[in-house]
C-alpha cells in the first residue's frame, strides 16, 4: 500500500502541474485575441467622437459602391446599334416616284423629317428627303425605295453600336439616384443652416447630372428605334421641241408665196408708176430732146446719102 501511495502521489502533482500550464495559455491566447479590439476601441475613442452625419455619408458611400457593384453585374439589353443609311437615285418619274416613298414611309409607321426640291432650268429635277423609319423596317424599306430607280448612283449604310455606353448610363443613373435619395434625407434631417446650403448644392449637381444622363438615354433610344435614311432623286428630262404645223402644211405655204410674190410685183408696178407720174415733167422734157436730136440726125444722115 505504501509503495502504491508513493507512485500515485506523484502523478496526481504531475496531472495537477498540468492542467495548470493548459489554463495559463488559454488566457494569454484570450488576452491577445481581445487586444486588438481593445487596441481599435482605443484608437476610435483617441481620434474624437464621429458626428451622425459623418457616419450616414460613410453608410451611404458604402451602399452607394454595394449599388455599383451590382449593377456593373446587370443583364445586358438587346444590342442597339444606330443606323444610318444614304442613297442616291435616278429616277424616271420625280414626282411619282416620291409620292411612293412617303406612302411607303406612312406603311412602315416613320415619318419625313425633311424635304426639298430642286430644279435647274426645264432639263433637270432633283431633291432629297431625310427619313426616319423603325429599324425592324430598315432593310425593307431600302430595298424597296432602290426597287423605285432607274439607277442606283450611291448606296452607303452604317452601323454604330451603343450598348456599351447605353449600359454604362443605367448604371451612373442608378447610382445617382441612390446618391439623391441620401442627400435629401441629410437634408431633411440637418439642423445647421451651413449644412443645409452644402446638401442642396451637393443635390442640385447630383440632378443636374441625372437629367444629362436621361437626356442621353432618350436620345440613344430614339436613334436605335428609329433609323435615318437619306435619300437623294434626280430626275434628266431632255426637251424635244415640238413640231410646228405651218412646217407641214404644203398648200398654207403654197399660198402663202403666191401673197408674198404677188404683194412684190403690185409693189414694182405701183413704184413704177409713181416714178413715172411723180417724174412726168422731167421725162417729157427729156422725151422731146430726145425726138429733136433724132430729128436732127435724120436729116444730117439723109443730107449725106443725097450728096
Amino acid at each position: 500500500m505504501k509503495k502504491g501511495l508513493k507512485m500515485i502521489i506523484p502523478l496526481l502533482m504531475f496531472s495537477f502541474i498540468y492542467l495548470t500550464a493548459c489554463s495559463s495559455n488559454s488566457q494569454s491566447e484570450d488576452a491577445k485575441m481581445s487586444l486588438p479590439e481593445a487596441a481599435v476601441m482605443d484608437s476610435g475613442s483617441g481620434s474624437g467622437e464621429t458626428t451622425n452625419a459623418e457616419q450616414d455619408y460613410s453608410i451611404s458611400n458604402e451602399t452607394e459602391k454595394k449599388e455599383q457593384s451590382e449593377t456593373t453585374r446587370m443583364e445586358v439589353p438587346n444590342q442597339m446599334v444606330i443606323y444610318q443609311a444614304e442613297l442616291h437615285l435616278r429616277v424616271k418619274k420625280f414626282e411619282q416616284t416620291l409620292q411612293n416613298l412617303e406612302e411607303k414611309v406612312g406603311k412602315y409607321g416613320g415619318y419625313i423629317a425633311e424635304s426639298n426640291v430642286s430644279k435647274e432650268g426645264d432639263e433637270q429635277l432633283s431633291g432629297s428627303i431625310r427619313i426616319r423609319i423603325p429599324q425592324k423596317h430598315f432593310q425593307t424599306f431600302l430595298h424597296e425605295a432602290e426597287g423605285q430607280a432607274v439607277e442606283v448612283l450611291h448606296r452607303k449604310i452604317s452601323g454604330d453600336d451603343v450598348t456599351e455606353e447605353y449600359v454604362d448610363l443605367e448604371s451612373r443613373l442608378k447610382s445617382k439616384r441612390i446618391v439623391e435619395e441620401r442627400l435629401i434625407s441629410f437634408m431633411n434631417n440637418a439642423e445647421k443652416t451651413e449644412d443645409v446650403l452644402k446638401i442642396s448644392d451637393d443635390l442640385a449637381n447630383v440632378q443636374e447630372e441625372i437629367e444629362k444622363i436621361e437626356g442621353r438615354k432618350k436620345f440613344l433610344e430614339n436613334q436605335t428605334s428609329l433609323s435615318t435614311i437619306f435619300i437623294t432623286l434626280y430626275e434628266n428630262k431632255v426637251t424635244v421641241p415640238s413640231l410646228e404645223n405651218d412646217d407641214l402644211n404644203t398648200w398654207e405655204k403654197t399660198k402663202k408665196q403666191f401673197m408674198k410674190s404677188t404683194n412684190m410685183l403690185l409693189a414694182g408696178i405701183s413704184g413704177l408708176v409713181v416714178f413715172l407720174l411723180g417724174n412726168l415733167p422731167i421725162l417729157l422734157i427729156i422725151t422731146a430732146i430726145g425726138f429733136l436730136l433724132l430729128f436732127y440726125l435724120k436729116r444730117i444722115l439723109k443730107r449725106n446719102g443725097n450728096e
